[in-house]
């Protein structure tokens, strides 16, 4: 199933008919893309989005880093628990949106590799650039 994980209808019916899910995203807000495919990418090290900041960082810069990272664990929990719920009613056993993620098969990302960071991917990972360029004509 070809489906974008940001919303997780997707990930459940691919669960439920035990298909492989290829997952078509630029990223998740709250960073579940790097959890589920274990991409290290700790917040002293790696910039988060919309701060600014860049690769080298002084210490503050790194807690800053660090604290604007932390609101997101809180504004994910509280995005994906109704479809934590509507998972564990249809599939019939307690799962959360991370563990659905982590079955995906294939992640076809939407990079900009001039605009984004570099990154460790996993073998499963395939980054997908100019997807929002224009044709040369």
């Amino acid at each position: 199933i070809l489906t974008d994980p940001v919303v997780p209808c997707g990930l459940i019916v691919a669960e439920h008919l035990s298909l492989p899910s290829v997952f078509f995203l630029r990223g998740i807000p709250c960073g579940l893309d790097f959890e589920a495919t274990q991409c290290p990418s700790p917040p002293s090290y790696v910039p988060r989005t919309f701060t600014q900041l860049t690769d080298h960082m002084t210490f503050l810069q790194r807690v800053k880093n660090l604290l604007y990272d932390i609101p997101s664990f809180f504004l994910c929990d509280f995005a994906f628990q109704p479809y934590e719920k509507l998972a564990s009613e249809f599939l019939h056993r307690d799962v959360t949106v991370l563990d659905l993620l982590r079955k995906g098969s294939i992640w076809l990302l939407r990079l900009e590799f001039v605009l984004e960071y570099p990154r460790p991917l996993m073998p499963n990972i395939i980054p997908i650039g100019g997807v929002h360029c224009a044709h040369k004509k």
